[in-house]
């Protein structure tokens, strides 16, 4: 063996090479100037191979490289009067059948820079998601793909795929100082190739981990990455855009929003009773986008679009947060079911989930060989109900992990809002804990500083980097100010869904009509507070799942009463201050509770009831859409006013919604009882005459046809001052008929 190379290698690097522990091997591998004897030496690392090669720039052999004292390291050293070489490869003989050209990866520098290593530390590399994951590139002609991985507690950490039969010795990845960042560019990997990062621990035990940053994966049960470009997809929404980047808050804020929440595999699928019958992001774009148009929505919330390993849970235990599931097909596949939403007019929300993730052995938990994404402190770490991990939101990194993911979702996939998931887990130390499971904060409360800072940075850097985007609280709670400015103390979302008046208004509906004149502040205490937070008003998937049964179920009474009861219900939803979601399937009455595992019963549109409820849903949206009354002021005080909403003993209420102007102006008459009313006489808001758009007992909508057909003139009403005084007050009043449990929807324009 050549002198040089065993004096240059040096003893303790090769052993790390050999244990597999080695985690800077650009020191040995690759090409080097040993300056002592001025000679060029090259090494290269092929367990099981035969014999190596050293081939110039022009595939010409230069020499068999020798073998060195590690099995499979091989070594070629160029004396000073041969020409410097300085572009190479390798040829590498496993047998006579089995001889293959590689080019070298340790030739090519690192491109991750120390400030890269900074501001991540900061928590503040938003494109973070750039240099780590896996990324396409060709570098002097030579095509390949570049790994980055965190992983600052690992010994070592190679890259394995499909590229290098799954090897941990061939591609071990270089470790930048003390920053935790391992990269390594790898010459011939190939889109669509699998691949995970073996991970080599403190103790020596190996994990097998997807990455963290990839944009694509393996269909489940596989768990691996997969090597994907999101570059290339020609987007057709520049206008759309810049339209909503014009947008300000206030804006947006006075416009309607009108939800239809899906989960995708089950909304229709292609084959029944196969967990991979589902149809593509492509084929759903097409349907899918007709129908929310044709039903008249204005946005939809997809449930469960981030990789995840379990089908049942939808979604919400996340394994793969920059990753669209492959479900449904490829990443640009997602890119234009989102770009055909934007052509229909629809904006598109996700589910996001920040707030815990699953234990799976190939996902973040324990990532390195130790607590990275998850709090060490199983107290702070995990949620004993739900079998989760929790982020470690005082770590900057993880910080930096998951507003960069928040930021990727609206840069890459254009994706106009986010949902954020569970935010009350996030908030309270304690949540779904027993005493003892938990550690306090600082002070000894229950409140959780590093996750509110964590949500008040994330919405603070999304309104600056995206205004046009909007982030919504999934908040069960009272927590004050969940859609406060940050600059006022408050956690800055966008809006927050109205979880209080769900359960209120659910809990009221469900009541046999005798009691629900006790119960009638269950339907009215909403409007109390609805000024208190920019709000949602949502009737969602976790109320007809496990035991809720159907909305349609919930109502009490005999078959034909369950459907007037959900049509009034509808009724109050649509008129009550706030924007609005329904998840899938309710819009026509769905019997049975939904299944991620089956397609909707579309089959119950064969039966006029659900045919009729599918109209009545339809028209209600359109009357939503074309009636600013029911959105501009969702969150201005002028925006609505009690008619009546003092007989509990009927059951009966009635409000008006105003819009920008004095015109077409609405009122919401309603009656939650079986009982008609012969002449239901009711405070009004003006003079003038008020004509009926909406009757929820309107035989084309399943009722019996009991509606108001020609216009309401308003009666003057005086009554005297108080005594003493000469005044007279004038009010005035209407009378109509109100058919039992029913909405009704009168027009008028407002006349002082």
């Amino acid at each position: 063996m050549n002198k040089y190379l065993t004096e240059w290698a040096g003893k303790e690097l090769m052993e790390e090479l050999e244990e597999e522990l080695i985690n800077a091997p650009q020191d040995l591998l690759g090409c080097h100037i040993y300056k002592e004897a001025d000679v060029q030496i090259f090494t290269a690392y092929r367990p099981c191979a035969e014999a190596v090669w050293l081939l110039d720039g022009k595939k010409q052999v230069v020499g068999e490289m020798e073998p060195m004292e590690v099995e499979g390291l091989f070594g070629c050293v160029i004396e000073k009067k041969t020409k410097r070489l300085k572009k190479y490869s390798f040829r590498v003989k496993y047998s006579e059948d089995d001889i293959v050209d590689i080019y070298d990866p340790y030739a090519y520098p690192k491109e991750i820079t120390d400030f890269d290593c900074y501001i991540f530390g900061e928590g503040r590399h938003y494109q973070i998601y750039e240099k780590l994951g896996a990324h396409l590139e060709t570098i002097d002609g030579v095509e390949g793909t570049r790994f980055a991985v965190w992983a600052p507690g690992a010994r070592s950490v190679s890259v394995i795929g499909e590229f290098n039969m799954w090897d941990g010795r061939l591609h071990k990845m270089m470790l930048h100082g003390g920053s935790g960042f391992y990269e390594l560019f790898v010459p011939g990997a190939w889109e669509g190739a699998a691949y995970k990062y073996q991970i080599t621990a403190r103790d020596g035990s190996k994990l097998y981990k997807t990455d963290p940053y990839g944009n694509y994966a393996q269909l489940r049960p596989d768990n691996a990455s997969r090597i994907t470009s999101l570059s290339g997809y020609e987007w057709r929404d520049k206008d759309y855009q810049k339209a909503k980047a014009a947008k300000s808050s206030d804006k947006r804020d006075r416009e309607p929003m009108n939800i239809y929440e899906v989960h995708l595999a089950s909304w229709k699928k292609r084959v029944e009773d196969d967990d991979n019958g589902n149809y593509s992001y492509r084929e759903l774009a097409q349907m899918l986008g007709d129908y929310v148009v044709e039903m008249g929505y204005t946005h939809i919330e997809l449930m469960g679009i981030a990789e995840y390993p379990f089908d049942g849970s939808w979604g919400y235990q996340v394994g793969c947060y920059y990753a669209p599931t492959s479900r449904y097909g490829t990443p640009k596949d997602f890119m234009y079911f989102v770009d055909e939403m934007h052509s229909r007019g629809i904006q598109v929300i996700l589910d996001w989930v920040p707030a815990h993730f699953p234990k799976d052995a190939h996902c973040l938990g324990n990532f390195d060989g130790q607590a990275l994404y998850e709090h060490p402190d199983r107290r702070r770490g995990e949620h004993p109900d739900w079998g989760t991990y929790i982020f470690d939101y005082g770590r900057k990194e993880v910080m930096n992990f998951l507003v960069a993911n928040a930021l990727f979702w609206v840069e890459k996939f254009h994706v106009d809002g986010l949902r954020v998931d569970a935010v009350a887990s996030m908030l309270y130390l304690d949540y779904g804990k027993r005493d003892g499971e938990w550690l306090p904060n600082k002070d000894g409360g229950n409140e959780h500083y590093e996750a509110i800072e964590f949500l008040q940075h994330l919405n603070s850097v999304m309104e600056k980097e995206h205004p046009g985007a909007y982030i919504i609280a999934e908040e069960s709670t009272a927590w004050p100010g969940v859609t406060a400015g940050v600059d006022k103390n408050g956690l800055g979302f966008s809006y927050k869904w109205n979880m209080g008046w769900m359960n209120d208004f659910l809990e009221y509906m469900k009541l046999d009509p005798y009691f629900k004149q006790f119960h009638h502040d269950q339907l009215c205490f909403s409007i109390s507070y609805y000024l208190s937070e920019k709000y949602i008003l949502v009737l969602s998937h976790d109320e007809v799942v496990h035991g809720k049964c159907s909305l349609l179920n919930k109502m009490p009474g005999l078959e034909g009463d369950k459907y007037a009861a959900l049509r009034a219900a509808y009724g109050f939803m649509y008129g009550h201050p706030g924007k609005k979601l329904l998840f899938m399937g309710q819009e026509f009455a769905q019997k049975r509770e939904w299944s991620e595992m089956r397609s909707l019963d579309w089959f119950l549109l064969e039966d006029e009831r659900h045919k009729k409820m599918q109209d009545y849903i339809r028209d209600l949206n359109h009357l939503y859409t074309s009636n600013d009354a029911l959105y501009y002021n969702d969150f201005d005080l002028m925006g609505f006013e009690w008619m009546d909403c003092a007989r509990p003993q009927t059951s009966t209420v009635a409000f008006v919604r105003r819009g920008k102007t004095a015109r077409k102006q609405l009122m919401f008459i309603l009656n939650f009882t079986p009982v008609a009313h012969e002449k239901y006489t009711v405070k009004a808001p003006c003079k003038g005459k008020f004509v009926e758009i909406i009757n929820s007992d309107d035989e084309k909508y399943g009722g019996q046809g009991r509606v108001n057909a020609k216009p309401i003139a308003a009666r003057k009403k005086e009554s005297k001052g108080q005594k003493g005084q000469k005044d007279k007050t004038v009010s005035y009043e209407i009378e109509l008929y109100l058919p039992p449990l029913s909405a009704i929807v009168l027009q008028y324009d407002y006349q002082g």
